[in-house]
């Protein structure tokens, strides 16, 4: 994976490690994260642009936001479902029409091929660098970074055996992003292992926690003393994990280097 930062503009992003929003049989856990990504896009009712892209499109999920963005916290939804084989054109459009881009769960690495495949990647960068606040849950916090650590092999594999592995994502902000790090415990050596004998820095990031990027400085929103978010990295032969500071903002620098 390559050591990389997206300088053109510093764009907003908002990075949740997991939770649910309301589908059918499953609480609302995330509206004080969600409420915050609506106030960051500067509008009482903003554009909100859902792409389901790691969930095959999934109609469920589709009104599963439309519920949650649009009648709780007052978005006009919008979903891109590229599964539909939109033209670039209309794709292009939806992408500059919105004030927010949202992101859903699941297979990551089916959704980073699909983008590329269609160049919604190189539309997705231009929306941050004109400033559209982009954020995501799960498969939807990993996409923004130069990577993430991924279930994606879960999808697919025929057995209960399978391997996290490190997905590429549009790397915007020089960093590998964790996403279920307190529920999926495997992930904590799975993250260790992928990390070691590199200078890549990881941040880890519990469920109903987010991790937000606004100019030069970043926040971490939702932790508690049961939840939180952590720097990971080697130095050496020594591996560390931090927990990170919750509530104010600190200089993004610290994350990156």
């Amino acid at each position: 994976m390559p050591i990389f930062c997206y300088n053109s503009a510093m764009a907003t992003i908002v990075a949740i490690g997991g939770g649910e929003i309301g589908r059918p049989g499953y609480p609302v856990e995330t509206t004080h994260i969600d409420k915050r990504i609506v106030e960051l896009s500067g509008k009482n009712h903003p554009h909100l642009l859902f792409l389901p892209t790691a969930s095959d499109d999934s109609k469920g999920y589709i009104d599963t936001v439309q519920e949650h963005f649009g009648k709780r916290l007052g978005c006009i939804v919008q979903s891109l479902n590229l599964y539909d084989t939109p033209s670039y054109e209309a794709m292009e459009d939806a992408i500059r029409n919105a004030d927010i881009i949202y992101v859903g769960g699941g297979n990551t690495l089916k959704m980073m091929t699909k983008w590329r495949k269609l160049e919604v990647d190189k539309l997705l960068q231009q929306a941050g660098e004109r400033g559209a606040v982009l954020a995501g849950l799960s498969a939807g916090a990993i996409c923004w970074f130069s990577g993430g650590l991924s279930d994606s092999r879960s999808f697919t594999s025929e057995s209960k055996s399978w391997d996290y592995i490190t997905v590429r994502g549009l790397g915007i902000y020089n960093l590998v992003l964790c996403p279920h790090f307190d529920v999926e415990p495997q992930r904590k050596e799975a993250l260790k292992h992928s990390l070691q004998g590199s200078r890549h820095r990881a941040i880890a990031i519990d469920n109903c926690v987010a991790l937000e990027i606004t100019n030069d400085t970043y926040r971490i929103i939702g932790a508690n003393r049961e939840r939180g978010a952590y720097k990971a990295y080697w130095r050496g032969d020594k591996y560390h994990l931090e927990s990170l500071t919750s509530g104010s903002a600190q200089p993004l620098s610290a994350l990156l280097t």
